[in-house]
């Protein structure tokens, strides 16, 4: 079975057994290829030259980048993607590309091919970050932007932000990286600490967000759930959620999207705290799915 397999690869020339797939021509692998993704695509570059050839077709490649990847580039020094065929540009660009003097991070997504954009905290409006009795910057390895802020205690609780940026057409979701109490690692294995952990569970956070061309979607939810401990254990504590925002539509490159997003719980009445804030996430809406733990 193992040389029949081998000779359906190599094609009639290596085997002398007939046709096999090395005798499509490569414009036709290439064909095929543009209804393909990027790693399905690189994973039969392997199979014989005439796909290794349509692998790294130009315009193969392009059909996998958005239409606007001339905007992402502008981002990148220019001796980096200098006579780059298109298959590099797009393995560049699925890496981190720093936006905004580093402060926000936007990249493609390896197997659509579509933009993703990450803001962190420090790129944020935060109530009372200055003051170390209510907030502090802990370094950390489950960030990709290496720190969190953690409130330890506060009344007025709020967060915002802004991003100004082409956006290809699509449905995307804006989400906040949250994690109810402080971590660290003893001995090697992640610690929990809820000392400062409180008021989550007694008035909902609420999240808005708006765009330049008219949208606006909000949600509210409660950060803690107590009344779960008792007999499963509170699964909101202890571990990073991406709680949703809403979404917004993107119809054309030009203009630019703006969109202010925001979380807040205002409620004077008690205080909160025991929380770490990570990062905002702008991603196309199912590719949100994707995400191993997700609360809407």
């Amino acid at each position: 079975m193992g040389a029949a397999l081998s000779g359906l690869t190599e094609g009639s020339n290596g085997s002398g057994v007939g046709p096999g797939l090395g005798d499509i021509p490569e414009s036709c692998v290439a064909c095929v290829f543009l209804y393909l993704t990027p790693p399905e695509i690189c994973n039969l570059a392997r199979l014989n030259r005439a796909f290794r050839g349509a692998a790294s077709s130009d315009a193969v490649w392009e059909a996998k980048l958005p239409a606007n990847y001339q905007d992402l580039l502008h981002l990148v020094p220019p001796e980096r993607y200098r006579n780059l065929p298109k298959k590099d540009i797009f393995a560049l660009l699925s890496r981190p590309v720093p936006v905004d003097d580093g402060n926000k991070e936007v990249w493609l997504d390896r197997v659509t091919g579509r933009v993703c954009m990450s803001i962190p905290a420090r790129a944020m409006a935060i109530t009372g970050i200055e003051d170390r009795r209510y907030w502090n910057w802990l370094p950390t390895e489950e960030s990709r932007f290496h720190e969190v802020a953690y409130l330890q205690q506060i009344w007025w609780f709020e967060v915002d932000g802004a991003v100004k940026f082409p956006f290809p057409a699509d449905i995307y979701t804006i989400s906040f990286r949250l994690h109810l109490g402080k971590y660290s690692k003893r001995l090697g294995r992640r610690v929990c600490c809820f000392e400062h952990t409180h008021g989550w569970d007694i008035k909902p956070v609420k999240f808005e967000l708006s765009t330049s061309d008219g949208q606006q979607a909000s949600s509210e939810c409660c950060l803690d759930e107590t009344a779960h401990d008792e007999i499963n254990g509170n699964h909101k504590r202890g571990c990073w959620i991406d709680y949703k925002v809403g979404e917004f539509i993107v119809s054309h490159t030009d203009p630019a999207t703006e969109v202010r997003f925001s979380m807040k719980q205002i409620d004077c009445t008690h205080s909160k705290g025991g929380l770490c804030v990570d990062a905002v996430y702008i991603v196309p809406s199912d590719l949100r799915q994707r995400k191993r733990r997700v609360l809407k």
